[in-house]
């Protein structure tokens, strides 16, 4: 399979809803701790929903494509070496089934569900589920970024215009970046606007295409938080590129991934916060 049909992409968003009204909406707000684990750190939890949400999209995935790979963030989390399979199998799902789970877990409704199609090592489809809004963004090569509301209309999207660096508004989780580090982008982010962190990159990417924000830089870039926002980002008119310059692919997970709205000022943004 190269390419995503309409009728599949609908099929797939279909899909999606109904996993969210199942297994994630039912759980909002309603979190105690025998539903809510840590995993790698006491911030970094995984709650019932993640699970029954990432085992049910899961299932659907399996009926609508045969014979599919699926990696799920909570399936590599116990064992890692699922997450090979992206670079080794013809056609791939990668599921988050709720991103930006500790806001999820705190009563915060500004998370997601993410789901990439991946054939060959390229992201064919990239959709971004919205659950308490019910509505999605959805991208396929080629096709443009769309934002696709709860009755199904849909509007393209499309990137902020670009602008100087000290009007510029950013992404950049200090949080996530060695301790040596943190210091120095603390200090050269203050050359923009305003930087902040949403913990959720289904959001940070929403707030990207929608021109909301300029950019976003990213530290520990897994492929189900930005496999399918970097299709949705480039579709929207938007560069992005690892700050060694290597363009992104879902098989990476190490290094520094940088956003922008064109090339020019992707090369302004990585100067401002790593050059002097």
């Amino acid at each position: 399979m190269n390419e995503i049909s309409d009728d599949l992409l609908k099929a797939l968003v279909v899909d999606m809803r109904a996993v969210a009204k199942q297994e994630i909406l039912p759980r909002f707000q309603a979190i105690t701790s025998d539903t809510m684990r840590a995993k790698t750190a006491p911030d970094d939890v995984v709650t019932d929903a993640d699970i029954g949400a990432e085992h049910a999209l899961s299932r659907l995935l399996a009926q609508r494509l045969p014979g599919i790979v699926v990696v799920g963030e909570e399936a590599v989390s116990d064992d890692g070496s699922i997450l090979d399979r992206i670079g080794a199998a013809e056609l791939v799902a990668i599921i988050d089934p709720v991103d930006g789970t500790w806001n999820f877990a705190h009563g915060v409704p500004t998370f997601g569900s993410i789901l990439a199609i991946v054939a060959n090592g390229k992201t064919i489809a990239g959709i971004i589920h919205y659950p308490v809004t019910g509505d999605f963004l959805v991208a396929r090569p080629g096709k443009g970024a769309w934002h696709v509301s709860p009755d199904g209309a849909m509007s393209r999207l499309s990137v902020g215009e670009p602008g100087p660096i000290s009007e510029m508004h950013g992404f950049v989780p200090l949080h996530m970046f060695a301790r040596e580090l943190q210091a120095e982008l603390a200090l050269r982010v203050l050359r923009f606007s305003r930087t902040t962190t949403w913990r959720c990159s289904a959001w940070e990417y929403r707030m990207l295409v929608t021109g909301a924000m300029s950019f976003c830089l990213n530290a520990g870039i897994m492929p189900w938080d930005h496999a399918a926002g970097v299709l949705i980002h480039a579709e929207a008119g938007g560069h992005a590129a690892l700050v060694s310059g290597e363009p992104y692919r879902p098989t990476i997970t190490e290094g520094f991934l940088l956003t922008a709205p064109d090339r020019q000022s992707w090369e302004e943004v990585k100067k401002a916060l790593f050059e002097n």
